[in-house]
């Protein structure tokens, strides 16, 4: 009886047909899909060509009443001295300084004034040619929001930089039905210079340098 017993069991073992459980049932597996990584945004550039002004999207600190560049701004800085040099077709400049109405108009002047020139300076000694820019202070003739409160005051403290004169490039160009090629058949550069109401005289009308065509 236990030889039977034991030889029945190798058999069933040895069945090559499938084993069916009883009593079981199937257990779903969920799990939520692991996120895309996330790309970082890249920040917006401080400083920016626009039209004709370099606008910058940050401010350049001064110590308390006086022409000095913080420290913290030399990196701002060096970003507009970079992107004036990357943008060639940039031939003349105006810094503009531009004080709060606390304190004297002769003393806001003279601080506007002392303010724009120290950006000059700052941006000749990192590489921007002396005569590409010029600097000129207006006191408090031109605030851009209300000096009747700090953040008013704060925001008219500022410097801008105007583009007295730039190279303009216009192209005309033709696309080759067949082959989606381009050709430049005619090239205009037009020196292109804003009306400088703060000059002395009236603004040079714009002048076209060159020309090229094929």
């Amino acid at each position: 009886m236990r030889a039977w017993f034991v030889i029945s069991t190798v058999a069933l073992c040895s069945c090559g047909g499938p084993v069916v459980f009883q009593g079981q049932s199937t257990l779903p597996v969920t799990a939520t899909p692991p996120a895309p990584a996330a790309v970082a945004a890249r920040p917006p550039p401080r400083v920016e060509v626009r039209d004709n002004k370099i606008e910058i999207h940050d401010k350049i600190q001064f110590d308390y009443d006086k022409a000095t560049i913080r420290p913290e701004s030399f990196g701002l800085m060096n970003e507009i001295a970079s992107v004036i040099a990357k943008n060639p077709q940039i031939k003349k400049i105006r810094i503009e300084g531009n004080a709060s109405a606390e304190g004297s108009p002769q003393h806001n002047q003279k601080l506007s004034e002392d303010r724009a020139r120290s950006v000059q300076k700052y941006l000749t000694e990192h590489g921007i040619a002396a005569g590409e820019l010029a600097a000129i202070g207006h006191g408090a003739d031109h605030p851009i929001a209300d000096n009747g409160t700090e953040a008013g005051r704060e925001q008219n403290r500022r410097v801008e930089f105007v583009i007295l004169e730039q190279d303009v490039t216009h192209k005309k160009v033709e696309v080759d039905a067949q082959t989606g090629a381009e050709k430049v058949v005619d090239e205009n550069h037009e020196v292109v210079r804003a009306a400088d109401t703060e000059a002395k005289g009236p603004a040079r009308p714009a002048t076209a340098a060159r020309k090229k065509g094929g």
